[in-house]
């Protein structure tokens, strides 16, 4: 038996570089950040704002903007504040903080576009129904439902990853702290914490995306019904920002955990679409690709 001592604190390396390019990736994930907060408080803001927009499916766009923020937010500060210093650490505690709500907020993320994916469903197999079916108890419902699920789900991870033990290895080879990254380092069994994981993983995430792959097998179904040219092109249209998000989230977030934890620079590539890039692009997936948003926001433009 060797003596363990206990660590503190770990040092998170995964942007580790010179001076002169942590400065401009400082100054590069600061206005990526910017980004974030205000695309995605814009959206919330117009969809609040117009009641043209108070329909389930901008709801739940709602959410999820809020929920981009919320993610990005978890990750991005501390990320900077690692550019401009030389020691780059973080408190066991903090870590284990930071690995619980980075779990839950992309667990509700991962709820939340199965959510929307049965929202589509609805909208274009029953559209004569889909305001009954779809009313605000059944939506909030499932936003809370998917909140709920998400923290229980990252809760029981966290209370299982508390048993590890840390002793003398402290550097971790990424930006954020993330289970996979942890155990490495662990001097104690983490058997029980990977299984957990796993079981977790593969029921949650793993399960909402077989809900979105039946939801759009379903939408497509109905879709190929649809005699007319026009109306297959609308229906299409309704589900393309969605499909985008749900690529970029899914994608980038099973790659990332699929790939051997290694502190490669693709592993940080994933991470950083995933934390980063998407909860970024999701406004303007939406916003774009929406004249109902366009037009609402040009109209809150013009009353101000």
């Amino acid at each position: 038996m060797r003596n363990h001592s206990v660590v503190p604190e770990f040092v998170l390396l995964g942007l580790s570089a010179g001076p002169q390019t942590q400065a401009l990736l400082f100054v590069l994930f600061l206005v990526i950040y910017l980004l974030i907060v205000i695309g995605n408080l814009l959206l919330v803001l117009v969809i609040s704002a117009d009641s043209c927009l108070h329909t389930p499916m901008y709801f739940f766009l709602g959410q999820l903007s809020f929920l981009d923020l919320c993610h990005s937010s978890v990750t991005v500060p501390k990320m900077l504040e690692n550019l401009l210093s030389e020691k780059k650490t973080i408190s066991v505690e903090g870590c284990m903080a930071q690995v619980f709500f980075v779990f839950a907020t992309g667990g509700t993320e991962s709820c939340l576009l199965a959510v929307m994916a049965y929202d589509r469903y609805v909208a274009i197999s029953s559209p004569l129904l889909y305001g009954q079916v779809m009313n605000r108890q059944l939506c909030s419902g499932l936003v809370g439902g998917s909140w709920g699920l998400a923290f229980l789900d990252a809760l029981i991870n966290i209370l299982v990853a508390l048993n590890l033990d840390f002793c003398e290895s402290q550097n971790i080879h990424h930006f954020i702290c993330e289970l996979p990254s942890l155990y490495p380092l662990s001097c104690s069994d983490v058997s029980a914490s990977f299984t957990t994981l796993l079981c977790s993983s593969f029921l949650h995430f793993f399960g909402n995306f077989l809900m979105i792959f039946l939801s759009y097998v379903c939408i497509l179904s109905t879709i190929l019904r649809i005699s007319s040219t026009t109306g297959r092109s609308k229906a299409f249209s309704t589900c393309s920002s969605h499909l985008t998000a749900v690529i970029f989230f899914y994608g980038s977030g099973l790659l990332r955990y699929l790939m051997p934890n290694s502190g490669s620079i693709q592993e940080l590539i994933f991470s950083l679409q995933y934390s980063v890039i998407t909860p970024m692009l999701n406004p303007l997936i939406y916003s774009l690709k929406n004249r109902e948003v366009k037009a609402c926001f040009n109209r809150l433009m013009k009353s101000e």
